[in-house]
């Protein structure tokens, strides 16, 4: 079973193999409450969305401690990312709100809890570049992600296979320039592109985001980390990883 929808400007995929879906009818069903979840999330966390809830926070239309639950979680996880990042990670810039460096990670492993306690064992959410994943796809075996070449992001650079882990990548291809440094105020331009694998998307996406305004000392970071690697290619073309990295690499 596959459904795709357009949520958040990009294609957001869930994939359940069949035989999970053969087992239980009802299982059909919560692709579509996933998807419908992360619309829920872009309406309230969008900074592009002028009603949604972090725009009224960004225009002090609403104090930060007076906003919903969901919205006081996220502004308790960006302030912990900031610290552990010594500032590479703000959801202020310049006068600015915006958690989207943080949320569609976060919505994404919020998405994959559902269809954990609905039973599922296998399962890929993945959103622009951010995924998580679950079991193995319909074949039995690890999901296969492609790393697309930053410089021709149409082929790719290398293949890494997942079970029950999360990934994402941050760069400029797809997007354009659009992660800053919170530390200088400028753009982050150092590298290419960085991908974090993590133990879900939600660490791998905030981690991928602090670490590629670090520029070539995000890897090193990442390296000192607990359950996360990395690889990131520079702008002259050369990748460096970690240590880690390699046993996910499709041989």
């Amino acid at each position: 079973m596959r459904r795709t929808a357009l949520i958040m400007g990009m294609p957001i995929t869930v994939v359940v193999p069949d035989r999970e879906c053969a087992e239980n009818a009802s299982r059909e069903g919560l692709a579509d409450t996933v998807l419908d979840y992360l619309r829920r999330v872009d309406e309230q966390f969008s900074p592009y969305k002028p009603s949604s809830e972090a725009s009224r926070i960004g225009r002090r239309e609403i104090a930060p401690e007076e906003s919903s639950a969901e919205m006081q979680e996220v502004l308790r996880l960006s302030e912990e990312t900031k610290q552990i990042t010594n500032g590479y990670f703000d959801v202020w810039f310049q006068g600015r709100f915006d958690p989207s460096g943080l949320v569609k990670g976060w919505a994404i492993s919020k998405a994959a809890g559902t269809l954990d306690a609905a039973g599922l064992v296998s399962f890929c959410i993945e959103a622009g570049g951010d995924i998580e994943t679950r079991g193995a796809n319909d074949e039995g075996q690890p999901w296969a992600i492609g790393l697309r070449n930053p410089f021709e992001p149409s082929k790719l650079m290398r293949k890494v296979l997942l079970g029950n882990r999360g990934i994402a990548t941050s760069g400029t291809y797809i997007r354009g320039q659009h992660i800053y440094n919170p530390r200088t105020g400028g753009k982050a331009s150092e590298i290419a592109s960085l991908t974090v694998i993590g133990p879900n998307a939600y660490e791998a996406d905030r981690i991928a985001t602090a670490a590629f305004a670090m520029g070539h000392d995000g890897v090193e970071f990442i390296a000192g980390r607990e359950d996360l690697d990395a690889y990131m290619v520079d702008l002259s073309g050369v990748a460096t990883f970690t240590a880690g990295f390699a046993r996910y690499v499709e041989s």
